[in-house]
């Protein structure tokens, strides 16, 4: 029989899994929440698009959701910026006997290193349920683990592992949040973007990297954080915004895990608004406007590129595409599971899931 899933969201990737929800053979959608009045009330197809009605009607009703006792919820809402309301909703349906894969809770990407806050009310609603909680994405997430631990996988020796993220995301339309966030437009000098204040990067991407480091039996022994901004000398106008000279225009940063005194484990991005921006920085393979990237130094060395946005898709549509199959897809091997929080180590290696019929 079809899993029952509920969609909880339907922003910039939650509209993406409840397409591929709806699309799905093997998955039955029988709720969704909506924050948006405009949405509430609304068909679930119409949300996405699709001509075929699905009977299934938006709501802002979380009780009435809960009480569906759906096998799974698809999980997208923004959490780490509403992180009270948004752990009571999960703890609801985690009770309730709904299993719960998701996008949000970024910190949950590696659970022996999620804080207790998190953690123990959420580890007491799994037991209560007989339910588990599975979070991950693109990045973070599979570029840095699964893509990480396959470059690694076939080194004989290696001294270190760089995870990156090098893309263009001046066609992205989400000035509002993203561009926000990375401080696209801002002027450096002024008070930087929350994602820079200290210790908000290692709590983003932390996680893979200790993740990458407990798969290696590896102690890190410090992470050190980095950001370097890049403005502009000229206006560009994009998707994302219009950047003016002296504003920022491009962004380096990440983490860095020390082992033996050396930056062993690196996770960095390189964002830009255009080609131009940022020249002395790492670029994708000739002809890519992005690219998710490992690069192990060793022996021998090895480096995998992953692309995302093929096919007349553009690449950072791709890129949140790929973040909501990454949860959807793993809904069999969660709902199969033990009780209780999960790491991409906890799953088959190959949780494709369905996506070919």
């Amino acid at each position: 029989m079809p899993r029952r899933v509920i969609q909880f969201s339907t922003g910039h990737v939650g509209v993406h899994a409840l397409r591929q929800i709806i699309e799905r053979p093997d998955l039955e959608l029988v709720g969704v929440h909506a924050s948006s009045p405009a949405k509430i009330g609304q068909d679930a197809a119409d949300l996405v698009g699709l001509d075929e009605p699905t009977g299934v009607i938006a709501t802002d009703d979380l009780a009435a959701l809960v009480a569906l006792q759906a096998d799974v919820v698809v999980y997208t809402t923004q959490a780490e910026t509403r992180p009270a309301e948004a752990l009571a909703e999960v703890c609801a349906f985690l009770r309730a006997g709904t299993n719960v894969v998701g996008s949000s809770f970024v910190w949950l990407l590696n659970p022996t290193t999620a804080p207790t806050w998190l953690t123990e009310p959420i580890t007491a609603a799994c037991l209560e349920g007989g339910t588990s909680m599975y979070v991950n994405g693109i990045d973070p997430g599979f570029s840095g683990d699964t893509l990480a631990l396959a470059a690694l996988s076939l080194t004989g020796s290696a001294t270190q592992v760089r995870v990156q993220e090098v893309c263009d995301y001046g066609s992205y339309d989400d000035a509002a949040f993203t561009g926000v966030a990375f401080g696209f437009g801002s002027v450096p000098g002024d008070e930087p973007p929350m994602m820079f204040l200290p210790g908000v990067l290692d709590s983003i991407w932390g996680p893979s990297l200790q993740l990458i480091a407990g798969c290696l039996d590896v102690e890190v022994e410090e992470v050190r954080e980095f950001y370097e901004p890049w403005v502009a000398t000229e206006p560009i106008d994009c998707t994302m915004m219009r950047v003016e000279p002296g504003q920022t225009a491009a962004v380096r940063f990440g983490i860095e895990g020390y082992v033996g005194g050396r930056p062993r484990i690196v996770l960095e991005h390189v964002n830009r608004l255009t080609a131009a921006a940022g020249p002395d920085w790492a670029y994708p393979p000739e002809g890519r406007p992005g690219v998710h990237r490992v690069v192990v130094s060793g022996s021998p060395g090895v480096e995998i590129n992953t692309h995302v946005g093929l096919d007349g898709v553009d690449h950072n549509i791709g890129g949140v595409v790929a973040t909501a199959a990454r949860v959807v897809n793993a809904i069999d091997a969660v709902c199969d599971a033990a009780p209780g929080m999960l790491a991409v180590t906890d799953l088959p290696g190959s949780y494709a899931g369905r996506v070919v019929w």
